[in-house]
Order: structure tokens, then sequence, then C-alpha cells
């Protein structure tokens, strides 16, 4: 276990980040559908969310127990921030997309940690939202072009922006309401 996350504390992240997104989907759908439009080709919010992935994969790299690749470490300290450099300056297509891939690669893993081997069923809530991270994370890595064609239908039609937030907010409810009187 690297972050030591109760279920409780996981479920109760999640559940108040998806209500905060599906609140501000429903409530200020044109706001949110335009700042979502804009996100992919953003290449502020790239380098932004990209140092959000540097400094999440440097704390990991300095404090994971790593075995016999402890070895590893110092050449992988020095690479991540040369790595950094060299995206940002030459990676220009979709780099707030590639970024917000990684940072939900990143944040499956304590969702998943907090869930494994506890006997609450309800914490499937938990490990379905964070699977979903990943196979979003993944795609978005390798074709970050999909998160545009999928903004772009999503926000076609303001009555599927609504939907599409007001079950993120059905799910978040549901996370948090077992996060606070189950686990």
């Amino acid at each position: 276990m690297i972050y030591h996350l109760s279920l409780q504390t996981a479920g109760i992240i999640a559940g108040v980040l998806l209500l905060v997104v599906g609140l501000l989907g429903v409530l200020k759908p044109a706001l949110s559908s335009g700042l979502a439009s804009r996100l992919p080709r953003s290449r502020n919010a790239g380098i932004v969310l990209l140092a959000i992935d540097l400094m999440w994969c440097f704390w990991l790299l300095w404090t994971m127990e790593m075995g016999e690749f402890s070895s590893f470490r110092k050449p992988l300290l020095f690479i991540l921030p040369v790595g950094f450099f060299l995206v940002v300056t030459f990676v220009d297509e979709f780099l707030a997309v590639r970024a917000l891939g990684i940072l939900f690669l990143l944040g499956a893993e304590p969702l998943l940690d907090a869930a494994f081997f506890q006997s609450e069923t309800s914490r499937l809530l938990v490990t379905v939202f964070a699977y979903l991270l990943i196979v979003a994370g993944l795609f978005w890595v390798m074709m970050p072009y999909l998160l545009r064609d999928q903004l772009t239908w999503s926000t076609k039609h303001p009555s599927r922006w609504r939907a599409l937030h007001v079950i993120a907010l059905l799910y978040g409810a549901a996370i948090l309401a077992c996060a606070l009187t189950r686990y």
C-alpha cells in the first residue's frame, strides 16, 4: 500500500469530485461545455496537468519501495523532469488530453488500493469508477483525439450534456452516500 487511504476517504474524494463535476455541468451547462470544448487544444491546461503528473510521479518514485529495482530510483528521478521538459517542448497536439489521461491513470490506483480486500459489496462503486478512469486514461493517452470527438458529441445538444452530468451527479451521490454510511 502506497497511499494508505481508507475506503471511506477514497469514497468521499471520488464522490465529491463527481458531485462537483456533475453540479457544474447541470447548473452551468454553457460555461462547463465551453471549458470542456477548449480543453483538448489548451496548451496552458496541458502544462498545468502535466506538471501535476510530474509532481505525483516524482513523489511516487521518491517514496515507494522498489525492492531490487531501487538502483533505478536516481536515474528515474533525473529522467522525469527531463521528460517533462521534452514533452512540453515537442508535444503540441492534445497535450492537455494526454496529461489528463495520465492523471486519470495515476488517480485510479489509490481508489483500487483503498477498495482492495474490503468486504462491502458497495466498494464496487469505487472500483468501477477507478476502472472507468483507467479505460478513459488509456484511450486518451494513446488516441487523444477521442476526447475531442467525445466532447463534440456530448456538447452537440444541451440536453445530452445535462444528461451525462446528471449521471455523474447521481453516481457521485451514490458513492458519497456509501462512503458516509457503509464504509
